[in-house]
């Protein structure tokens, strides 16, 4: 994070010509289980990980937001009072996005100073480990600061969550802003995305002597194409068939009559999300009364209702996970959004090594791209660092 800090101070300087006044960050986050279940206002378990967004920020005299990335060759700016949806385009529309939502929030934009923001980041991008929650959630925590808002940290995930639908066009819910907003170290976030109600579980891996291993398949995707939308639509169409307001309100005994009112392909959607939510209490149940090592088997019926009833998976990561499980791991999964992006492994301490040597090995006997393999530690959520 050193490092970091000292790139992003060099780097606004470099694009804006004086210094940050402070600094924020934010980290990317990993679900443990719980996909595709947030916008059915369901339960997700995700944390926070040691992974981070940061940015550099500085109060400007007039009412222009401009904000610079390390990954952008120039500078976006735009007038507050232009802010809108449909103005923002590109990866700005992530961080400009933020500022129109709080608006939406309550912000009085029309009032407000422009800033001038920069961007880094250590949380890699396309591997479903949320990079764009988290520039969200840090430009929210900034700019909730400087700007004097008083929101909450629920209020600011649900700022990002409107950014991200609004401004950047992806239909997601509201689990990767919380994950990044409320996780604390060794913790797992168990959230009610119904209620919003966040509770924070001790996940123990330290000292059951657990790592978390994220494999990168290195395959692209973007929620903002047609099958995630296309799987919420699913979804609601369910929902509504069945008679209920979202998926969240069916239980596991209820999929006898939804297979016989449903097409097959959405029930099998429907399958997935309701017996995924019954996965993620079922998780939470055991990490209080067994520990974290007796918890491999749902990994792997999450990836496997992820792989045959939502159909988001892909083979790079259906190889990942059985190389992963075929080496030792405890259990595995695909995490994220789908259509590419990483896969994680619960593995004993002793055995990363291994388990990522037979994992590289078997996707050079696939003729696939090298994956990237490393390990992520839950971590804390959002905070000002300067």
């Amino acid at each position: 994070m050193t490092e970091l800090r000292s790139s992003v101070t060099t780097g606004f300087t470099s694009r804006f010509g004086r210094e940050a006044h402070g600094l924020w960050s934010a980290p990317g986050r990993v679900n443990l289980i719980g996909e595709h279940t947030d916008y059915n206002e369901g339960y997700v378990f995700p944390f926070a990980i040691n992974r981070r967004t940061l940015i550099g920020l500085a109060p400007r005299e007039d009412a222009v937001l401009r904000v610079a990335s390390s990954h952008a060759p120039a500078a976006v700016e735009i007038r507050l009072d232009e802010l809108t949806p449909d103005a923002l385009h590109g990866w700005s529309a992530y961080p400009l996005g933020v500022a129109w939502a709080l608006g939406q929030f309550g912000a009085p934009l029309a009032e407000l100073h422009g800033a001038d923001i920069y961007i880094e980041s250590e949380v890699p991008i396309g591997a479903g480990l949320s990079s764009s929650a988290a520039i969200e959630c840090a430009v929210a925590a900034a700019l909730n600061d400087v700007w004097g808002l008083g929101l909450d940290r629920r209020t600011l995930a649900r700022v990002g969550q409107l950014a991200e639908n609004r401004a950047v066009g992806a239909p997601t819910g509201i689990m990767d802003q919380s994950a990044s907003l409320l996780g604390e170290a060794d913790a797992g976030v168990f959230l009610d995305c119904r209620s919003l109600d966040a509770e924070v579980i001790p996940l123990g891996f330290d000292a059951a002597g657990l790592e978390l291993l994220i494999i990168d398949t290195r395959v692209s995707h973007s929620h903002a194409t047609g099958g995630y939308a296309s799987r919420r639509a699913a979804c609601e169409a369910g929902a509504a068939a069945m008679g209920v307001s979202a998926l969240r309100d069916l239980h596991p005994g209820d999929l006898p009559r939804a297979e016989q009112l449903l097409d097959e392909e959405t029930f099998r959607r429907v399958r997935h999300v309701v017996t995924e939510d019954q996965r993620v209490l079922d998780t939470v149940r055991t990490l209080r009364e067994e520990g974290p090592r007796a918890i491999g088997a749902l990994l792997d019926a999450s990836h496997a209702s992820m792989r045959d009833d939502f159909e988001i998976s892909c083979p790079e990561l259906d190889l990942a996970v059985d190389a992963a499980r075929g080496a030792g791991a405890i259990g595995a999964r695909m995490t994220g959004g789908g259509f590419g992006g990483a896969a994680i492994a619960l593995v004993p301490r002793e055995l990363v090594a291994p388990i990522s040597a037979a994992v590289l090995g078997a996707f050079a006997d696939a003729g696939y791209a090298t994956p990237t393999l490393f390990t992520v530690r839950a971590a804390a959520g959002a905070a000002r660092e300067l």
